[in-house]
């Protein structure tokens, strides 16, 4: 049997549930996961490997109208993203109002086969799931239409073997014991920047920039060193908070995450920096990592 292996995109808009069903698709938790939109900020390669196959899922940011340089970034990401697919998933949520036009203006460069996801159908009536399985059907003409609940598992062995079958014979782009193309640093700071993101309200978490300045790995702990990044000294108040209380409960929470997906003990100290106006700023963010 001939190996197979492809790049699929998970595309779509803030708080469709994008990282959740890569999350679900891979079988690891690769991408953070909050209540609030926009959470993802790069795109996060998730791989899943057979003997037969390797599929590079690539959760990217959510589809939104750029306000800042930061925002340019992450749609570039989405165009490359796009670009490099054999498959595209667009997963949208159930009740999404949705302005597919900036959607389609992304997908028009692309000949992948596309197939759309209509996700949180637990949250709606059958009648619900047809009207949206019949307005994309219009819409974008598909290769295929699943009604999912990533949340639950619904649908999802579905979609995997759709895109097993999508997939064109090819050798491995990863080795095969890959799970991802981020390093360990990287999903620290993503486990604290997901705390940042239950903890507090309104602008602070898209304010917020976490680098990872230190990690040094030991047999039984790691000790790792972060800055949090915020773009005004009101802002260093909110996160630190009185007696320095809600960085203490960040750095709890985002601890428990770490041992947990690192499987060791885990001594995390935090920074709180100002950079006025960081989000903008070209030279702050390509030292942030982001292109």
């Amino acid at each position: 049997m001939a190996h197979k292996a492809g790049f699929v995109s998970i595309i779509g808009k803030p708080n469709a549930g994008k990282s959740t069903l890569m999350n679900a698709l891979v079988g690891e938790k690769m991408s953070i996961i909050t209540p609030k939109a926009q959470t993802t900020r790069h795109r996060i390669l998730g791989i899943v490997n057979t003997d037969d196959y390797q599929i590079v899922f690539s959760d990217t940011p959510g589809i939104i109208k750029p306000h800042y340089a930061l925002h340019e970034s992450m749609m570039h990401q989405v165009d490359g993203s796009i670009v490099d697919a054999d498959l595209i998933l667009l997963v949208t949520d159930i009740h999404e109002e949705f302005n597919e036009e900036d959607v389609v203006k992304k997908l028009a460069g692309s000949t992948a086969p596309l197939v759309v996801l209509i996700n949180k159908i637990d949250l709606s009536s059958e009648e619900e799931v047809k009207e949206k399985v019949d307005y994309w059907q219009e819409k974008l003409n598909p290769k295929a239409i699943y009604a999912i609940s990533a949340l639950h598992d619904h649908n999802i062995k579905a979609v995997m073997d759709f895109v097993l079958d999508s997939l064109p014979e090819h050798p491995a782009y990863y080795e095969k014991d890959a799970l991802t193309d981020r390093n360990d640093r990287f999903f620290a700071s993503e486990m604290i920047r997901a705390q940042i993101f239950k903890q507090y309200k309104k602008e602070i978490p898209y304010s917020t920039e976490v680098i990872v300045t230190a990690f040094v790995e030991g047999e039984k702990l790691h000790r790792i060193s972060a800055e949090i990044i915020v773009e005004r000294d009101s802002q260093k108040n909110i996160i630190i908070g009185t007696k320095g209380e809600m960085l203490k409960i960040v750095g709890t929470y985002a601890r428990r995450d770490m041992e947990d997906f690192f499987q060791k003990k885990i001594f995390l100290e935090m920074f709180v920096k100002v950079i006025p106006d960081w989000r903008s700023k070209k030279n702050y963010l390509k030292k942030f990592g982001y292109e």
